[in-house]
Order: structure tokens, then C-alpha cells, then sequence
């Protein structure tokens, strides 16, 4: 039995987890647990036992020196959680590790032993695949369930997925074999420039999580080191003939393939996601780079103008990679 002391009762609490590994790509869902505790500056409350599920010659532990003492840090899972403030305050249970290397039915038990004494009301599962998308269109963002009334009645995929599988895959199934609603969100990294960090696919995936649970993320600096990657690798591209006509193929088969996106449903999402963070109501106005647009955050013509070019605005798009494995990354 686990058993929890100093941890609040929670107002709707929704555990939020990402593990680095197989199944983050460009550290994009790692990077968006870890801004949302760094954010909301999340107490720890708990830690997987390391000898339980990893394997020392594959995530070694490092050695650090405090004050001149030497301390070993362990390679494993934390949990913590942050209050969201607003209208409507809410609890997020933040789950951040690595990929473990065995045990992982035991491994899954444990977090969902942890979910059911905190009464967690859904878990949502980030992770990042490779596929075949431009870096200079918004990031394509999927949600994916096992569950076919989640599916239907918060706008989901239901998977289809066959193949390897990652402990992204591995937890939602423990989750609904459990009766834990789980949904799964991915965002799609280029795979010609998979290196981390990856703050635009990051920021993609704060958007979706923002739609997903009806909260407000405060962005930080986040949304310009997005438009900071991006240049850059727009750079890196032009300086290479062929890696230029390659994003360009890309670039014409993505337009092609979300234009009926271009309206409608995409922008009325996005219209929706500018007003809310306009709104006092759901807690501090725009901070720093929290803005709907590069220009003044009032400019709603500027905004909608620049929207198909905006760094993260994967957001406002319905979802086009392929979940669940079928690109080149697995994303069971």
C-alpha cells in the first residue's frame, strides 16, 4: 500500500507524465513536464526505487559535488505536483523519468497505485516521435486512447497501432485495463533535425495539453526560443541545396494535405485559445511571450494573419502524423 504524507487533498487532479527515451524525440515531451514543474515550481513527493527499474550500464548515475561532498544522483522516476490557479483551480500530478529498463508491468502498478491514492481523474501520457513533417509548418499534434467513449467525446483517435511498443504505449494500456481514463498526446519532430531540444514541438504540446484539460500554461520564454529554433534551422537548411528541396517537398505535401485544416475548425480553435489567455478570469494576463502573435497581443489581425507560420501553433491543427508507430519512430 502507498501511502502519502504531506500531499494535500487535490481539486480534479490529472497526472501528467513523459519519460525520456524511446518515445521523446528531441526531448520535446521530457522538456514539457519539465517547464510545466519549473513553471508552477513543483514540490517532489515521491521516487521510484532506481534498483527496481533500471539498468546502471545503460542510464548511469552521476556523481556531483555539494559544497565539496561528493553525491551520487540516481537515474528514476519523480513525481510531484502543482497547483493551477484560475477560475476553476486544479491539481496536476507531474510524472517525470526515464524509459525503465525492466519491470515495467511492475513499474506501471506502482504510478497507477500512486494515481489511485491521489484520485487522479485522467492520465495523459506525452510523448515524440520521428516522421515526415517541416520544420517550418506548426507541429503536428496527435491524441490518441484505447478508450472508444474517450475518443468520442473529447475529439480523440482511437488506436490502431500494432508493433513495438514503448512505456508510453505500455502505461495507457495499464490505464485502461485499469479503469483509469488515459489519453496520449504526440507531437511530430522532423526527423532531418531530431536533435534536442526541440522548444517548438514542446510548446506544440502545451497547446494540445491546454485544449485537452481546459487549463492555462504559462509559456515563459518558450514560445520565442520556438521561433529562435526555427530560424535557425531555416539556416541550417539554406545552406544545403539539397536539404532545401527536401523541406520543400515536405512543405508542398503538408499544405496539400491540411488544406481543409486552413479554416473552419483549426482557427476557431485557435481564436479560442487567444481570448483565454486574455482572460482575467483564468488567472494573470499575458506574460512575457505569452502573447497571441509577434506583434502587440491585441492585434487579433496580426495574429491570424501570422498563424500558419507560428512556431507551436501545431495546436490549432487536427492532428496528421501517423500515431502509434506507423511513422518512423514508434508511437505506440
Amino acid at each position: 500500500m502507498i501511502e502519502l504524507e504531506g500531499v494535500p487533498e487535490l481539486i480534479d487532479p490529472v497526472m501528467v507524465a513523459a519519460f525520456e527515451g524511446w518515445n521523446d524525440a528531441g526531448d520535446a515531451a521530457s522538456g514539457a513536464v519539465a517547464h510545466l514543474d519549473r513553471e508552477w515550481k513543483g514540490e517532489v513527493f515521491a521516487a521510484l526505487d532506481a534498483e527496481d527499474y533500471y539498468d546502471f550500464q545503460v542510464n548511469r548515475p552521476t556523481v556531483w559535488l555539494d559544497n565539496g561532498v561528493r553525491k551520487i544522483t540516481w537515474p528514476t522516476t519523480r513525481l510531484s505536483v502543482v497547483r493551477v490557479g484560475g477560475a476553476k483551480p486544479r491539481d496536476l500530478v507531474l510524472v517525470r523519468g526515464i524509459e525503465p529498463s525492466m519491470r515495467w508491468r511492475s513499474f506501471c502498478n506502482e504510478l497507477l497505485g500512486f494515481a489511485h491514492e491521489l484520485g487522479v481523474e485522467m492520465v495523459v501520457i506525452l510523448g515524440a516521435l520521428l516522421g515526415d513533417t517541416p520544420h517550418t509548418r506548426p507541429v503536428p499534434v496527435s491524441g490518441v486512447t484505447s478508450d472508444p467513449d474517450l475518443a468520442r467525446t473529447m475529439d480523440l483517435e482511437e488506436t490502431r497501432y500494432e508493433g513495438p511498443t514503448g512505456i508510453v504505449g505500455i502505461l495507457q494500456e495499464a490505464c485502461t485495463h485499469a479503469g483509469v481514463p488515459a489519453v496520449s498526446l504526440w507531437a511530430a519532430v522532423p526527423h532531418y533535425v531530431s536533435q534536442p531540444p526541440n522548444p517548438k514541438a514542446t510548446l506544440a504540446l502545451l497547446n494540445r495539453l491546454e485544449d485537452l484539460i481546459d487549463i492555462r500554461v504559462p509559456l515563459g520564454e518558450l514560445p520565442e526560443d520556438a521561433r529562435a529554433w526555427q530560424l535557425g534551422v531555416d539556416q541550417l537548411a539554406a545552406e544545403d541545396s539539397e536539404v532545401a528541396e527536401y523541406v520543400q517537398t515536405l512543405e508542398e505535401a503538408r499544405d496539400t494535405a491540411d488544406l481543409p485544416e486552413a479554416s473552419g475548425e483549426a482557427i476557431a480553435r485557435e481564436f479560442e485559445r487567444y481570448l483565454r489567455r486574455r482572460d482575467p478570469s483564468a488567472g494573470a494576463g499575458p506574460g512575457p511571450g505569452q502573447g497571441p502573435g509577434p506583434g502587440d497581443p491585441g492585434d487579433t489581425t496580426a495574429y491570424f494573419r501570422d498563424l500558419r507560420d507560428a512556431p507551436g501553433g501545431g495546436g490549432a491543427q487536427r492532428p496528421k502524423p501517423k500515431p502509434d508507430g506507423e511513422a518512423d519512430e514508434d508511437t505506440p
